[in-house]
């Protein structure tokens, strides 16, 4: 059974840019309907830490950042996760009641034209297994609702995790599925595959020395974190889950990472690409 939540207090000499901003705190901590789980305030400041050191990964922001980027939380839905997190009985119940539906609903709109068998009431109820964070009997330490920093709403957040977690069932399924057609017979290639050759490129040792030459300068501009984050996708063909367990990210913000890139490196990549392609000039070199 769910135990009441715990006071926590903050570490002594603890540097929070929160700890300026009291007032602005206190706001905060009303419109948010904490209370209403039994949340304390300083409670309900440890559950704004995260979002905070992750929004400000590169140092302390100026008060008026600060709390431009609180304004933006939706902060009952991260008060409510918090509550969870801390043991809340009125939390969970309140959770479940108002979100099992919209996750069975969610995972059968994600698993709709999938042709992999997935049960989408069973997606959706495996992953409160992992909101409750069951750990040694412990519930909480290892919830998912840790990585939910407020910054889209609770609802998007959870369709985002089903996403995905359909996206690794895929990708599990694909490297298990047999290649035999039914009975055991092999199956037949199609009449156009037997029937065309490929055609030749006498170039393409070239273009393919000059694409290899011009991907690894790209390479060598990202962030090392960067770069084992591709390869751990790409190259290992690891699932998000398991990324974001090695690196230390939740599996959304895997996604989204993957999903992004330095301004400016696809520029540079055309460039590269166009120097071993084109070594006379020629053409209008502003097009890259």
């Amino acid at each position: 059974m769910p135990q009441p939540p715990q006071e926590k207090k903050p570490s002594p000499g603890s540097s929070s840019p929160l700890a300026a901003c009291e007032p602005l705190v206190a706001s905060l901590y009303s419109q948010s309907g904490a209370a209403r789980w039994g949340l304390s305030q300083s409670q309900f400041v440890c559950g704004l830490e995260p979002s905070l050191r992750k929004r400000f990964q590169d140092g302390a922001p100026s008060p008026s950042r600060l709390e431009e980027y609180l304004l933006t939380l939706h902060l009952e839905d991260l008060a409510l996760t918090t509550a969870c997190i801390e043991g809340s009985e009125a939390a969970w119940e309140y959770f479940v009641q108002e979100y099992r539906g919209y996750l069975r609903a969610a995972a059968g709109a994600i698993t709709k034209a999938s042709r992999y068998g997935a049960n989408p009431q069973e997606l959706a109820d495996s992953l409160f297994s992992d909101l409750f964070g069951l750990m040694d009997g412990k519930r909480g330490d290892r919830s998912l609702f840790r990585y939910f920093h407020g910054r889209s709403s609770l609802k998007t957040w959870l369709r985002t995790v089903l996403a995905q977690r359909h996206v690794d069932y895929i990708r599990s399924h694909r490297r298990m599925e047999s290649l035999d057609a039914e009975d055991g017979e092999k199956p037949a290639l199609p009449m156009e595959r037997v029937q065309q050759q490929p055609l030749q490129d006498p170039h393409r040792a070239h273009y393919l020395s000059c694409f290899s030459t011009a991907l690894r300068h790209c390479l060598k501009l990202l962030h090392p974190g960067d770069r084992e984050r591709l390869e751990l996708y790409y190259v290992r063909q690891m699932k998000l889950a398991e990324i974001g367990r090695q690196l230390g990210e939740h599996e959304s913000s895997v996604s989204r990472n993957l999903e992004t890139y330095p301004p400016g490196t696809a520029r540079v990549g055309g460039a590269a690409l166009a120097r071993c392609v084109f070594p006379e000039p020629c053409g209008n070199p502003a097009m890259f």
